[in-house]
């Protein structure tokens, strides 16, 4: 099985009960915590790739800046919201799951397990 790779920022509740199941269950992860990393714009491509959704599905909507910005706005287009994305990491829902070719948004955070 591939290693699991966890997008997750360490201060945040989700994440840290994340962690907390995934420990509990003996499973090995790998986190990454990707509001120090940052991501490049092709790595937030393939993640929206293997996740099958769009950048709009995974907008953090409760993050100030998505009003700030105006990013929801029906006009932003997905090109728009992966270039804010890429400058700001904050906008991106977390935790991520990634196991190989298969990501998903472990919300709640037993869909983790989907990957397992």
């Amino acid at each position: 099985m591939s290693a699991l790779v966890v997008y997750e920022k360490p201060t945040c509740t989700t994440c840290r009960k994340l962690r907390v199941l995934l420990t509990e269950r003996g499973v090995d992860f790998e986190p990454i915590d990707y509001h120090v990393t940052g991501l490049s714009e092709t790595e937030l491509r393939e993640l929206l790739r293997k996740m099958d959704c769009g950048p709009r599905e995974v907008l953090r909507l409760r993050e100030p800046l998505v009003k700030e910005l105006g990013l929801d706005s029906p006009e932003t287009s997905d090109e728009q919201l992966i270039a804010h994305m890429v400058l700001h990491p904050a906008l991106l829902q977390r935790p991520i799951v990634v196991c190989g070719d298969r990501a998903l948004l472990a919300r709640p955070i037993e869909r983790a397990l989907e990957l397992l």
